[in-house]
């Protein structure tokens, strides 16, 4: 299962496990932009992920469709670039709105939608993966969407402790830049661009693949010993250059 499937670095880690045979379902708020995905043999169901109500939806497709999940991406999020701006002249207004905006969809997405589906969980060999962000290390200049990102990493480890026992690991992947998302909306000019390239110590933007890649071996037998990880995806940007 995969949140913020249809574009992006969800599309790119629905493509890589639907080559390896892997049933994928595919989850966003779009149904027209899953029904575009062409990942074959996926699964899609469009839903809110921040309402506890259209979680228990996705929780009762589930059941009825999958009966267990293997591995459960949550690579649903953003900056709230996209969403509607406060409509408000008073600053804490706006602030309040903002914070609001990212938790909602950075961090309850991910712990809604977790929790609806923890009882599901293949056992042993199931995976959780959490999609953060080099801003929950470096800032994102603009306080909210780093923030979320940074909690989703104590969460993560406590579930990791949670679901050992289990047989099930719990990981964070933390991109830097990656390029061909809808991410930045109309906030990128050249001038950005170039700054968070240069950077990194490989000068070269990321790419969804490079996400998708690490979370697909995450997945994997091969990586059954690692848990309450934070895998950074970046370039070496975090270290600075």
């Amino acid at each position: 299962m995969i949140s913020g499937g249809g574009t992006g670095i969800g599309l790119a880690t629905a493509r890589a496990f639907a080559a390896d045979g892997d049933r994928v379902l595919l989850l966003g708020r779009r149904a027209e932009v899953l029904d575009k995905a062409g990942v074959p043999g996926a699964l899609t169901h469009a839903a809110d992920l921040s309402e506890p109500e259209q979680v228990r939806g996705v929780a009762r497709f589930v059941a009825a469709e999958l009966g267990t999940v293997d591995v459960l991406v949550h690579g649903a999020g953003g900056a709230g670039y996209l969403e509607p701006s406060s409509e408000s002249e008073d600053p804490l207004d706006r602030v309040a709105h903002n914070w609001t905006v990212n938790f909602r969809q950075n961090v309850l997405t991910a712990a809604l939608l977790t929790e609806a589906l923890k009882d599901r969980l293949a056992e042993p060999g199931g995976r959780v993966l959490f999609l953060s962000s080099i801003a929950a290390y470096r800032g994102s200049g603009t306080g909210a969407y780093a923030a979320a990102k940074a909690g989703l990493h104590p969460y993560a480890h406590d579930l990791a402790r949670e679901l050992g026992p289990r047989g099930i690991t719990v990981n964070v992947v933390a991109p830097g830049y990656i390029e061909d998302t809808e991410f930045f909306g109309d906030t990128m000019d050249e001038a950005r661009r170039a700054r968070l390239i240069a950077d990194t110590v490989t000068g070269r933007a990321g790419i969804p693949g490079d996400v998708a890649a690490t979370l697909h071996w995450l997945a994997s037998p091969g990586a059954g010993h690692v848990t309450s990880q934070v895998i950074q995806v970046n370039g070496g940007a975090e270290r600075g250059n």
